[in-house]
């Protein structure tokens, strides 16, 4: 008896909405007396110093206007990427207006710190900016085995505590949380909050030059706030000294209508090879300015190796794409950029 052949395993692909997307950008374009450029990362993404050069290549021939319009939905990443970018963008225009419909945290708070202006919708939130670091001394999570990010925030709580309670036999919290975190860890996490206090003030004198107003904002949001999660709204941006206005309510609707496109494009596309492998296919963020469009897709094995209880990545494709219309037609091409 002949052996049945395997069935071939079809992978699963998120689909690429240029056509869609672009009719929306081209709406809100109309709208506005600059350049709309979109800067959208997923929940499953972040801001990365590898964002740097697509931004720098989709709009260093494209830039039509003195004007920026700079729409942003992202939940952080890399405080040292915001200020890259927000570089790269200040020299190609004079005025930046950031669009927050959304969620808009951490480092991202810290890139539309950079524009002149925000305007910000009724679902729309920034956030505090405190640091946290996952380092290679990190306490580890006894569930998923990987390694737990500390804050300095968490710190200072900890040893505020331990001063109110602190006893003649144990004056110092140091011997007990050296047990659990590693003193090289205390140090990283305070230098990754000064870090990020330098690189606020930093952002922020690109137009604000009231250093005074730069330092006042910079500390309130790296150290006023008792959850990094914080959703700082329009009403307390105001209260920091934020230059903030609503977003037009047309706006705003536009920018939903995007965002609904590009998380259809986010969707996960996982397919299942047998309970311990499977392959994962997902667009993690998008760049698009009128006419051009570049997103990054995460595309990896993941196979689950079970005596360190955690998945390991195998077979990684991963990278950013661009999406162009060739003869009517949309093509999408490997961006390389290392």
């Amino acid at each position: 008896m002949k052996n049945k052949k395997k069935k071939k395993i079809k992978i699963k692909k998120p689909p690429v909405l240029f056509n869609e997307t672009q009719k929306v950008i081209k709406k809100i374009g109309k709208t506005l007396d600059g350049d709309i450029l979109a800067y959208w990362i997923s929940n499953n993404g972040s801001l990365t110093q590898g964002d740097i050069t697509p931004f720098y290549n989709i709009i260093k021939n494209n830039a039509k206007s003195k004007t920026l319009y700079l729409f942003v939905k992202s939940n952080g990443g890399s405080g040292k990427s915001a200020l890259r970018i927000i570089h790269l963008l200040r020299n190609y225009y004079e005025k930046i207006v950031a669009l927050v419909p959304l969620d808009c945290a951490s480092a991202a708070t810290m890139l539309v710190l950079g524009a002149n202006k925000i305007q910000m919708g009724p679902l729309a939130y920034l956030s505090a900016i405190d640091t946290s670091i996952t380092h290679e001394l990190s306490p580890i999570d006894k569930k998923y085995n990987n390694k737990v990010s500390v804050s300095q925030n968490e710190l200072d709580r900890v040893l505020k505590l331990w001063d109110k309670q602190k006893t003649e036999s144990e004056p110092s919290p140091y011997s007990a949380l050296y047990q659990y975190i590693h003193p090289l860890v205390f140090g990283s996490v305070d230098r990754a909050s000064s870090l990020s206090i330098k690189l606020t003030k930093e952002i922020l004198s690109y137009h604000l030059k009231d250093e005074k107003k730069a330092d006042k904002i910079s500390n309130h949001l790296n150290a006023e706030y008792p959850s990094h999660g914080y959703p700082i709204t329009i009403k307390e941006a105001k209260k920091i000294g934020l230059n903030v206005e609503g977003l037009p309510g047309n706006i705003n609707e536009l920018l939903l209508e995007l965002n609904y496109l590009y998380s259809k494009m986010a969707q996960r596309s996982h397919t299942d090879y047998n309970e311990t492998k499977y392959h994962d296919n997902e667009i993690l963020k998008v760049i698009e300015l009128m006419g051009h469009q570049y997103f990054y897709q995460k595309e990896k094995d993941w196979f689950y190796r079970k005596e360190e209880r955690r998945y390991i990545p195998m077979n990684d494709d991963s990278s950013w794409r661009r999406a162009k219309l060739v003869n009517g037609k949309v093509e999408v091409s490997k961006f390389y950029s290392r």
